[in-house]
């Protein structure tokens, strides 16, 4: 099994990075991610926790010869539930994927809070990864595939957080926009 693993603040407050998560894409720099699909959204009576089930639709970037050795396809699906405990102030998201899963699982877990030292100013960002290969294959060549798949992670999840932030920005501008009208 192989951990990715990055922590960092957003110069967002916690509550603008709540809007920015349900609109981040598409956007530019994550051009993998095709679609978003609402499949449940519900609020427990007795927290206020809204969780909130996803499809995202993605076009994944494996080598030509592994799609076709393991028979999948360039189209991806990963389930995502998000948890917003707007209370705590506290987001998780867990996300996995669902294609290609019978050969390599990453299990990302994600969580925004208001960060400590300026909790009305920045918003901490946490995310792990857990990837693991799941076909009985020489441990040699499973490590070699895990470790792919982790570079890989962390180019798409330094992708992501240049898009996020390019939305955390449009949102402020729209924002001041309208307040200057």
């Amino acid at each position: 099994m192989h951990f990715f693993k990055s922590i960092f603040n957003y110069e967002h407050p916690w509550s603008h990075v709540q809007l920015g998560i349900w609109q981040k894409y598409p956007n530019p720099h994550c051009s993998h991610v095709l679609s978003v699909d609402v499949l449940d959204r519900s609020v427990d009576p007795d927290t206020g926790i809204i969780r909130t089930e996803r499809i995202l639709g993605c076009k994944q970037k494996a080598p030509t010869w592994i799609i076709k050795l393991l028979g999948g396809s360039e189209d991806a699906m990963v389930r995502e539930v998000t948890f917003v405990d707007p209370v705590n102030r506290r987001t998780s998201i867990i996300s996995t994927n669902m294609s290609m899963s019978q050969y390599l699982t990453c299990l990302e877990r994600i969580q925004y809070i208001p960060d400590p030292s300026a909790p009305l100013e920045k918003t901490r960002f946490a995310q792990t990864a857990e990837i693991q290969t799941r076909i009985p294959i020489l441990k040699s060549l499973a490590n070699r595939l895990e470790r792919w798949a982790c570079d890989r992670f962390g180019d798409n999840a330094r992708l992501g957080r240049m898009g996020f932030e390019s939305v955390l920005q449009n949102l402020w501008e729209t924002r001041r926009q309208i307040e200057d009208q």
